[in-house]
């Protein structure tokens, strides 16, 4: 695949080793030939010296540009990764650049966020890019794949084991896009259902919101699966017209109602174990941006990235308290189940694989790292979770 086109300034290559956080502060450098303060003392306020470097250059233009969102505005956390980053981006240029989110239907349709970006119909975007897995497979690997990464995992194949460059090639050569990684929700729940799955055959005839890789996994397992905007969700499960949906974990699914829509609640999300949300631009529209535009984009979506994933750890266990309190039912789906869906998820990657050459291209780097990753995990993180859960309460040593 070919490489992304470059805006001005430092190549993407460089930019990714660096991180962003320290590109961000390197490019204002070398803008004002000024030192500039490191990138957690100067996010407290617009009057920060970032901003001030950049209001006192005069030749950066003032930019106002809408971005359209998969999310319902009521979800303080999905929907306020998108506003966390344009707050950053406000807060980095001294109000000179402006990105306004807008709600899902605002603009445009909650799943059509990307096509509108590649069409030029809006000049942003923050969304999930395993929705547009119609458009090409290879898409999911930016936001996740059953049985895949942790948002931990995620990060490490994005951001230092060459990830985000795979992405990048593959949107600049699809769509004439770029994107950033910015959120992440953290292992999701199994989702919400109005019967009880207590083996592989109770999926028969099931008819479950479900999107992305994920969705085609049950379609084999014999759900009937429907992709439907997170804002529909309640409506679509309470009326019956829908079995079971899955959206995100508890406190945005405590947010739509969905606990007074149905009365199972099953774990694990194996198909989202640490999905990636991103921003979206069109390359047209990226390349006209001043370099130093860019490496505030850069560094305000990772900022984004980083502070959903901590929100959400922070606001999901009392919230699955609540839940729980309510009298949600809190059921692990079966064993016959996971291991079912686990052997279809990969069979699903070696077909796409053949077919796709993007999605095999990206899926051999994606799979060697996780192989490596989850190695380490087990034998770090897993063995440590295992002894605290038993340990949970007892007071330690």
């Amino acid at each position: 695949m070919s490489l992304a086109p470059k805006g001005n300034g430092m190549d993407r290559r460089d930019l990714l080793r660096f991180g962003a956080y320290g590109v961000a502060a390197a490019g204002l450098t070398a803008c004002t030939g000024s030192a500039v303060r490191s990138e957690d003392q100067a996010q407290g306020s617009e009057g920060g010296e970032l901003s001030q470097v950049v209001a006192g250059d005069e030749s950066l233009p003032e930019i106002e540009w809408e971005m359209a969102t998969s999310w319902p505005v009521g979800l303080d956390t999905i929907y306020g990764g998108a506003t966390v980053f344009a707050e950053r981006v406000a807060a980095l240029t001294g109000n000179r650049f402006r990105i306004t989110p807008r709600a899902a239907g605002e603009l445009v349709d909650g799943l059509e966020v990307l096509p509108s970006v590649r069409d030029g119909g809006v000049k942003a975007g923050h969304t999930a890019s395993y929705y547009y897995t119609g458009l090409t497979p290879a898409v999911a690997f930016g936001t996740a794949l059953p049985f895949g990464l942790t948002a931990r995992q995620q990060n490490a194949w994005l951001y230092e084991a060459g990830g985000l460059q795979l992405m990048q090639d593959l949107y600049a050569e699809r769509f004439n896009m770029i994107q950033f990684p910015a959120g992440n929700t953290g292992v999701q729940m199994g989702g919400w259902f109005n019967r009880e799955v207590n083996s592989l055959r109770d999926l028969q005839g099931l008819t479950m919101r479900i999107p992305g890789l994920g969705g085609e996994v049950m379609t084999r397992l014999g759900v009937t699966v429907q992709v439907i905007a997170g804002g529909e969700i309640f409506q679509a499960l309470d009326t019956g017209g829908i079995d079971a949906a899955e959206f995100v974990g508890p406190y945005d699914d405590e947010k739509l109602g969905l606990q007074n829509a149905a009365k199972f609640y099953y774990y694990p999300g194996w198909w989202e174990p640490g999905p990636t949300l991103e921003v979206q631009f069109n390359l047209d529209d990226w390349n006209m941006l001043p370099s130093l535009y860019q490496e505030v984009v850069r560094s305000a979506a990772q900022h984004s990235n980083a502070t959903m994933m901590a929100k959400y750890d922070a606001v999901n266990p009392p919230a699955l308290q609540r839940i729980t309190e309510g009298g949600t039912e809190l059921r692990e789906f079966p064993q016959d189940m996971l291991q079912a869906a686990e052997e279809k998820s990969f069979e699903i990657y070696d077909e796409f694989a053949q077919k796709d050459e993007d999605f095999g291209a990206i899926f051999t780097e994606w799979n060697k790292f996780r192989e490596s990753v989850q190695n380490w995990f087990s034998l770090g993180e897993r063995s440590l979770l295992n002894i605290a859960g038993e340990t949970a309460g007892g007071g330690g040593s």
